[in-house]
């Protein structure tokens, strides 16, 4: 059991690191959300923590290289992420609350929670060398099998946490299993060496991560919280703040992505009555895209209001259709279609012509997936409309031009496309400084022979909300080559919340 023993160990590290990285993201992203800046902190703090470690146990393991603290090492590293287990939520909630950059949100929250783990799983590989090796005429040779193993450890981390353990266990469970997993290494090592000590403490921190484990798990709970391949997904019964009725949400991250009344009919989300808008520029309009399904509010409301009209919903997560069915009342429908993948794939083999698309897709609180921004998916999107037809588009911004980086990016880029381009603010048109829906709708033909003008009288209040941009020359359009969307959105946010 000895002779492979540390090659066994070096494999599970390696494995469980990558597990830790990648859940690291589900973790954040209730608080964080999942942007670029969110990947790139957990990917830098967890690299320069691993580093420490090489350094620290490389220092250490010249120093002592004794089985009992190579098993400490090992120990010490289950209990730190059995501390972001417990302590996640409470510091993830503190910490939303005092930072709005969110560049120092996601530097900080990564650092505190997944550095101390990252550490003491750092000190591993060097700890094992020194204890392998037994000859200098083979150190090349046993450092490099090492490497190699905890490498192959990490590869077979990666697929197996992204591929199935995640969308299995969960974010919170698993990073119970990941301390777990750990300490019972620990355990594996005094049981050998017949520290017995040692092995009794590793057992009484077992007993602690069970106890954590079992209250954090069985607590009665009125929400669903579910991890997808793509999304860690919240769905909980709460009171409308403006209306005081009672709602159920469906929280994607770090954003309210859809909701519904639990008592009546009706949209939640005011910004949605404005995708009505397709009414009043192409009337008679048959054939509806909507990019973005989540819990399915506007589809539903599309086909009890316009029954004899289809619409085609492009959803990337299957699962949050599978939750909308269960919790949000989708039901099959004759004029519903849905596909299951991300929109850019969608429009390669598309062929059919839609009078009208709607876009509703968000990877973050205020943030657009990039490639849905670009020049060349806005081509797809005009390509792919009848003669008549157009494009509304939701976007959160503010008006002024005080950090309204990304909307003025995406009008200019719309307006290389589209014949008209046209805005919208779904709050209020005349204050420019709050951060608010803004629906740009972009049209392919002429106006209708009325103009901004409807018979309907809610038609004429979401007529009358239309803004006026003024883009300056030097705003960028946006291209598959360069779009930095959530740099544009977080200089907003930190304006805004600077000047609040």
């Amino acid at each position: 059991m000895k002779k492979f023993l540390l090659e066994v160990i070096v494999f599970v590290c390696g494995a469980l690191v990558m597990v830790f990285e990648l859940v690291g993201a589900r973790v954040l992203g209730p608080y964080v959300g999942t942007s670029l800046f969110v990947w790139t902190s957990l990917i830098g703090i967890i690299l320069g923590s691993l580093s420490l470690g090489y350094f620290l146990g490389g220092k250490l393991s010249d120093h002592k290289p004794e089985y009992a603290i190579f098993g400490m090492i090992i120990l010490f590293a289950g209990v730190a992420i059995l501390m972001t287990a417990i302590s996640k939520d409470f510091i993830l909630r503190n910490l939303s609350h005092q930072f709005f950059d969110i560049r120092w949100l996601a530097v900080l929250s990564s650092m505190i929670l997944f550095a101390p783990g990252s550490l003491f799983l750092g000190m591993v590989s060097p700890f094992a060398v020194k204890l392998k090796i037994h000859s200098l005429q083979k150190s090349g040779s046993t450092v490099g099998n090492l490497y190699a193993i905890s490498t192959v450890g990490s590869i077979a981390g990666t697929f197996a946490g992204g591929f199935y353990l995640i969308p299995f266990f969960g974010s919170s469970s698993l990073v119970y299993l990941i301390a777990v997993l750990l300490i019972f290494t620990a355990l594996a090592i005094f049981v050998v060496f017949k520290r017995w000590a040692e092995g009794l403490l590793a057992i009484s921190v077992l007993l602690v991560a069970g106890y954590f484990y079992m209250r954090a798990h069985t607590k009665t709970r009125s929400f669903v919280d579910e991890d997808t391949l793509y999304n860690r997904v919240m769905i909980y019964d709460a009171e409308d703040s403006k209306s005081g009725k009672q709602v159920k949400f469906m929280r994607i991250n770090d954003e309210r992505s859809s909701a519904m009344f639990l008592e009546e009919d009706g949209l939640v989300f005011p910004y949605l009555k404005y995708y009505d808008l397709a009414a009043h520029f192409y009337p008679g309009f048959k054939n509806v895209l909507m990019l973005g399904g989540s819990g399915y509010a506007y589809p539903k409301y599309f086909l009890e209001k316009y029954p004899n009209r289809r619409i085609d919903v492009v959803e990337i997560d299957q699962q949050l259709t599978n939750l909308a069915r269960q919790h949000f009342k989708l039901k099959d429908d004759p004029n519903l279609t849905i596909f299951h993948e991300d929109a850019r794939t969608f429009f390669k083999h598309n062929n059919r012509k839609y009078d009208a698309i709607l876009t509703d897709v968000f990877n973050s609180q205020f943030t657009l997936p990039f490639q849905l921004t670009t020049r060349e998916f806005v081509q797809h999107q005009y390509d792919a409309l009848t003669d008549s037809g157009l494009v509304i588009v939701n976007i959160i911004s503010s008006i002024q031009n005080r950090g309204n980086l990304f909307l003025l990016s995406e009008a200019k880029t719309f307006r290389q496309v589209f014949k008209r381009v046209l805005f919208f603010a779904v709050n209020d048109p005349k204050n420019g400084d709050i951060i608010q829906n803004i629906m740009l709708v972009a049209l392919k033909g002429d106006l209708p022979a009325n103009g901004l003008v409807s018979q309907d009288s809610v038609m004429n209040v979401f007529l009358s909300k239309k803004i006026t941009l003024d883009i300056p020359e030097n705003i960028p359009v946006l291209t598959d080559d360069y779009a930095p969307v959530e740099y544009f959105v977080s200089k907003m946010i930190s304006q805004y919340y600077g000047a609040n």
